[in-house]
């Protein structure tokens, strides 16, 4: 059985589950790509290998015409072989203490909901962004996440109505789902 933890926000449920992001049955998936969108390691590697080649030429499509992505903002993809409808890309920071490294993945995480805003998504499924070979501290990346995704829900006017955090490892899962525990609403944990 997939262990998941789920609450409300407004009118979204905000969803923790261990699994796979590129198993995911939502709108959107995000990738935590590099500034230069190019398939790494990761969730990266992973997403872009289960696409298929269609994302990599739209990726370099983007970066012939803009340069790179900076940290802390979005730009999306078609899906290629993904369930989803869109992958949206979002450069998080190379960790290097609180007070640099917490506004840029703050804006990750906005920059990414504001996109599926646009692109009229009604669910949207994220990976532990930064957490990985950038270094961000588990715990802290969680917090800053779900802070992030909370207060853009709080805002309104949103047509999602699934926020789905999407944990790999037991250890994620955990981080996730401590941070989580400041949700008043706490609809499930199996």
């Amino acid at each position: 059985m997939e262990k998941s933890t789920r609450c409300r926000i407004a009118n979204t449920d905000l969803a923790i589950l261990a699994g796979d992001i590129t198993e995911q049955d939502t709108d959107a998936i995000v990738n935590a790509a590099n500034s230069r969108l190019r398939g790494g390691g990761g969730v990266d590697g992973a997403i872009h290998r289960a696409a298929g080649p269609i994302i990599e030429r739209q990726c370099r499509v983007y970066i012939r015409e803009h340069g790179s992505l900076p940290p802390g903002r979005a730009m999306w993809t078609d899906c290629g072989n993904l369930k989803a409808k869109y992958v949206i890309h979002t450069v998080g920071p190379i960790y290097r203490n609180d007070e640099e490294s917490e506004p840029i993945l703050r804006s990750a995480y906005q920059e990414s909901l504001r996109l599926a805003d646009d692109l009229g998504a009604r669910s949207i499924s994220f990976p532990a962004i930064s957490a990985g070979v950038y270094g961000y501290p588990l715990d802290k990346a969680a917090r800053v996440a779900l802070t992030a995704i909370t207060d853009y829900l709080r805002e309104g006017d949103t047509s999602l109505v699934l926020v789905q955090m999407v944990c790999f490892t037991d250890s994620s899962y955990t981080a996730f789902h401590r941070a989580l525990k400041g949700c008043e609403a706490v609809m499930g944990d199996e």
